[in-house]
């Protein structure tokens, strides 16, 4: 809430007791100039998803507590705390998943994983890299749960692990979570590749229609992922206003009609041109 002090916030606990703000927590502090440089060196090597979170530490919004607060001091939070305390364990069961019946968003995403060679907990180890220090409190629960359903998103948004579909998915959680971590990796990566490819794909029109969905869906963060999961795939995306992403499918009808692999884009041109970029 507006008006509550710093000192305030540290003080309020969750009904087991569990701080909003551990005490020793540090307060973020603004850095763009750490971003740009964590941004570039992503750009050397997509793969690099340390960068990423260096990137959103570095770029710490206002409204991330109080969303935080929002959510894990009420009834509802509570009750989503106590049946899914750690995403990993439920999304990495895939044999518990696979009794979901077919067409069920738990079967696409064990396919979606499974293709990819993707595990929840690899991403919890990726996070790692980062060397970023683990608080026993409401903020790390949430962050953590932000960073669990990325893949989920993948799956529900029908954008792949592409690159374009990594901006598209950044820029989806940005209408869900606005950061300006998250835009400056959608939409500074989004023209990075259009500097790259030399192409008639609408790559922005891709990208802000991500961000529009992104913001008409029910955030995530706030659903139990247990219902979620059961639920048809098709019925859910109905229920969260998320469309068909035409535009990020037009992109690749053209990039293959120009001869181009829309999963190998940065294979286009040299490293040292990622660099200067």
């Amino acid at each position: 809430m507006t008006g509550t002090s710093p000192a305030a916030i540290d003080l309020e606990t969750a009904f087991d007791g569990t701080p909003l703000r551990h005490p020793t927590r540090p307060r973020s502090r603004y850095r763009p100039l750490a971003a740009v440089r964590h941004f570039r060196e992503l750009l050397k090597d997509k793969e690099n998803t340390a960068e990423v979170f260096r990137i959103y530490d570095a770029l710490p919004s206002r409204q991330f507590v109080p969303r935080v607060r929002a959510l894990t001091l009420s009834p509802h939070g509570d009750a989503l705390r106590r049946s899914e305390p750690f995403l990993p364990p439920i999304l990495d069961d895939h044999d518990a998943l696979r009794k979901t019946p077919a067409g069920s968003v738990a079967h696409a995403y064990c396919d979606f994983m499974e293709s990819e060679g993707l595990s929840a907990a690899g991403l919890v180890a990726e996070s790692e890299k980062a060397g970023r220090p683990v608080y026993d409190d409401l903020v790390q629960w949430f962050g953590f749960r932000q960073r669990d359903t990325h893949d989920l998103m993948h799956v529900l948004t029908g954008y792949g692990r592409d690159a374009l579909g990594e901006q598209c998915v950044l820029l989806f959680t940005h209408g869900q979570s606005p950061s300006q971590g998250h835009l400056l990796l959608g939409y500074a990566g989004s023209l990075h590749l259009k500097k790259l490819v030399k192409s008639r794909a609408p790559v922005m029109k891709a990208v802000r229609q991500a961000h529009r969905t992104g913001k008409a869906c029910p955030p995530l963060v706030e659903l139990s992922i247990r219902e979620l999961l059961v639920k048809n795939l098709e019925q859910a995306r109905a229920e969260l206003n998320i469309p068909e992403p035409h535009w990020y499918r037009e992109c690749h009808r053209i990039w293959r009609e120009e001869g181009i692999d829309p999963y190998d884009l940065l294979a286009q041109k040299q490293e040292p041109e990622l660099v200067s970029a």
